[in-house]
């Protein structure tokens, strides 16, 4: 298990989450390389079944961020992604996922360290909860 590294899907925001993985990119900033962004244009945009298909493929944890409240590009985009991962953390136990799997952030564009800090917890708290198992469709 020591040898074990996290596959992280992160489904970031155009406007601000993804500017700041550029920035902590352009800054030098290490975070985990076996992390996918997803470049989505508001995280509101992000449906539920992205996320679950995501730990249906393997993904060992995901991350869904975005602006911060407030100063969201399409207004209440974020709002919508925060209820949305509410309900999906109630559902993911049931399919065997713990539901500390999934986490909701809000990174600004000039918060390249935080993106880079943010990462590395996700990788580290996943590496303690060991390797996810692929969840499997009902038929």
């Amino acid at each position: 298990m020591r040898d074990f590294e996290p596959f992280i899907i992160a489904f970031v925001c155009n406007w601000c989450t993804y500017t700041a993985a550029d920035l902590a990119g352009t800054s030098r900033l290490s975070y985990p390389p076996n992390t996918r962004l997803i470049r989505v244009m508001c995280t509101g945009m992000v449906d539920p079944q992205y996320v679950i298909k995501a730990f249906m493929d393997g993904a060992d944890a995901v991350l869904v961020s975005g602006c911060h409240p407030g100063d969201c590009h399409y207004i209440n985009g974020n709002f919508k992604a925060r209820r949305r991962i509410r309900l999906l953390k109630e559902i993911l136990p049931r399919f065997g996922v713990a539901p500390e799997r999934l986490r909701l952030t809000w990174i600004g564009a000039s918060d390249g360290i935080q993106f880079a800090q943010t990462m590395r917890e996700l990788a580290d708290q996943a590496r303690e909860l060991g390797p996810s198992r692929p969840l499997e469709m009902a038929v």
